[in-house]
């Protein structure tokens, strides 16, 4: 009988914890975010840059799949999302060069998101990645909840830095700006503005 009232007490304390822990990480509206922040050993632009290279995250984030650059400020995510694989898009809200990159998902799972960026020398940047997200069923609140999201965006920066840090260089670059529905492309010294496919 006393075992039985330990355990009673041990899930009722756990429930509490959770509920607790469940309430520092959610809104109102049942979002949550997470958000962490490293530094790299190489330049702003070089971090920024690479960070465009969308379809190159699944090299160094884990439940990423594939992505499909659409357009300038389309994707087409596919990924593992609590074990199960999701897909959706999502449009690049507001990117400005070296500074900030800001996404929302448009169809599928809710999430948004900002990457920003920060020189901190000549040949180091401080990358903080916040995510906002909705977590579909329980099994997701209750892993969102025990920080399973948060530990995932923390290995996903350091395979980031792993990655930038062995090469010194970025497979590529889209040094454009992306401002409500008008995406500015900059190629060499031209300058085009073109209205975004919302």
């Amino acid at each position: 009988m006393l075992g039985r009232l330990i355990a009673i007490a041990g899930l009722a304390a756990g429930g509490y914890m959770l509920k607790k822990k469940m309430d520092q990480t959610s809104s109102a509206d049942g979002s949550s975010f997470v958000e962490d922040t490293i530094e790299v050993d190489v330049p702003v632009r070089t971090a920024y840059n690479q960070f465009t290279q969308f379809e190159q995250f699944p090299q160094f984030m884990e439940s990423v799949i594939e992505i499909k650059q659409l357009d300038d400020t389309h994707l087409q995510w596919r990924a593992r999302v609590a074990g199960k694989e999701e897909c959706w898009q999502s449009e690049i809200t507001f990117q400005v060069p070296d500074k900030r990159i800001a996404w929302r998902s448009t169809s599928g799972p809710e999430n948004s998101g900002a990457a920003t960026f920060q020189a901190l020398s000549d040949a180091r940047s401080r990358v903080t990645l916040r995510m906002s997200y909705r977590p579909p069923g329980l099994l997701e609140t209750v892993g969102d909840a025990l920080g399973a999201v948060k530990l995932e965006l923390g290995r996903n920066l350091q395979n980031f830095k792993r990655f930038i840090e062995g090469r010194q260089v970025e497979t590529g670059a889209w040094r454009g700006v992306v401002s409500g529905d008008v995406a500015t492309a900059q190629s060499g010294g031209e300058t085009k503005a073109a209205l975004s496919n919302l």
